[in-house]
């Protein structure tokens, strides 16, 4: 327990708490923010819709991950100095749509929101990398956890508070205001430690390129380690899916909905990330997985409970709040994993591939859900969902071999998960 309350003490979390903040921040002022601007100035629905391809650079960021692992700009390192680099960046972009006109000037609006979303996406590739390598064994899982609440808290920051703020302030105050707030993230690069490491940086782009990949498949189990990152919260993934239609056709109003999702929900997945980080700590990665992996499949019958009641607001409560929870701990142990697994001559390249695995299952597991809910019912589809977490758990089954050293690749250092 010493041990755990000491990860938790550690000025390293700060920083990425910090820093957690800065990578939350852009996402909905080029998201749910940025369509209610263009809303309120009567900018044709069609072309909201097509805004959403400003989100594109978040989904293939690990094509120019490798230029953040081959070079080092020439002040505060190889992390920080990328980290500054694309805050800056992120500041005087999001000022810029500030200024701004959107619907006199959509195309360079949809310019300056694709740079936004192009920063951010290069900001989220050398966050990851440096909390990857500066955090030790052991704070792995609280630091998953406290980046994941600073992520959460900016969020509502440029979410809900923005949009508060935007019926009170013109849209150009409130981007500047957001805009602003990124000097929390500017002052963790500037402060926090540089990450130590032994390894050299990749000495060409050819090696920051194709080394990764040949690096991580000659471990023992790679293909089964990216197989059990697409699956190991498919059933998460399925059973929130289709969340609010489902709650719409219990007869939940959008308050509801609202209120308990938005709400409380968020509460409940940050209680969830912090608890799961804490686990982590205490009793292993491997316990954690497979304990959270567990709670996850069983909170999804909470909406099975839901589905047969019917509108029943305190099921419905705890339902919500029991997947936030689950899921949130889940997740914590499952960023800790993906940390664990990079080897820190190229954090930047293989996180940023880990995670694109992982936004594929929610951008292809979505696709079905309607057909199998009009085939089967509400209730039969979250038995699936439960059943869904199977083959991640069954693959959990091979992680001592995930964990045994891989045969050396010339100039790389051997990466194995930390346990």
């Amino acid at each position: 327990m010493k041990s755990v309350i000491a990860a938790f003490r550690s000025p390293r979390l700060f920083w990425v708490l910090l820093l957690g903040f800065s990578s939350g921040i852009p996402l909905a002022l080029t998201g749910t923010t940025l369509q209610a601007w263009m809303t309120t100035e009567k900018i044709d629905l069609a072309v909201i819709g097509v805004f959403s391809l400003v989100g594109l650079p978040y989904t293939v960021k690990f094509l120019w991950a490798p230029v953040m692992d081959r070079y080092v700009p020439p002040f505060l390192g190889r992390r920080r100095g990328w980290m500054l680099v694309t805050q800056l960046g992120l500041a005087v972009a999001i000022a810029a749509m500030a200024f701004s006109d959107p619907a006199g000037a959509t195309t360079l609006f949809a310019v300056l929101a694709l740079l936004v979303a192009f920063t951010s996406a290069s900001q989220d590739i050398v966050v990851d990398a440096y909390r990857t390598e500066v955090l030790e064994p052991v704070e792995l899982g609280p630091g998953a956890g406290v980046h994941i609440l600073g992520y959460r808290i900016a969020m509502l920051t440029s979410g809900a508070i923005a949009l508060i703020l935007a019926d009170r302030l013109p849209w150009k105050t409130v981007y500047l205001l957001m805009a602003g707030s990124l000097l929390a993230g500017i002052l963790a690069s500037v402060f926090a430690p540089e990450p130590k490491l032994a390894e050299k940086p990749p000495a060409s782009m050819k090696e920051a390129v194709v080394e990764p990949f040949v690096e991580f498949l000659s471990r023992p189990g790679a293909w089964g380690i990216l197989l059990f990152v697409i699956l190991y919260k498919l059933d998460v993934v399925m059973a929130t899916a289709l969340t609010t239609p489902f709650l719409l056709e219990l007869g939940f109003t959008m308050t509801d909905i609202g209120a308990v999702t938005k709400g409380f929900g968020m509460v409940a997945t940050i209680v969830g990330t912090l608890a799961g980080g804490a686990v982590v700590a205490r009793v292993g990665m491997k316990a954690s997985l497979w304990i959270f992996g567990v709670l996850q499949s069983v909170s999804t019958l909470a909406f099975l409970v839901l589905a047969r009641l019917g509108h029943h607001y305190p099921t419905m409560v705890a339902a919500i709040g029991l997947e936030n929870l689950c899921s949130g701990m889940g997740t914590a142990a499952y960023a800790a994993f993906l940390m664990s697994l990079c080897n820190k001559r190229f954090t930047a390249t293989q996180y940023a591939i880990l995670t694109s695995l992982m936004a594929l299952t929610r951008v292809i597991v979505g696709a079905p859900t309607g057909y199998l809910v009009k085939t089967f019912g509400w209730e039969t589809y979250f038995l699936i969902c439960m059943v869904a977490a199977v083959p991640g758990l069954v693959l959990l089954l091979q992680y001592p071999r995930w964990t045994a050293p891989a045969p050396a690749v010339a100039g790389t250092a051997v990466a194995a998960p930390r346990s």
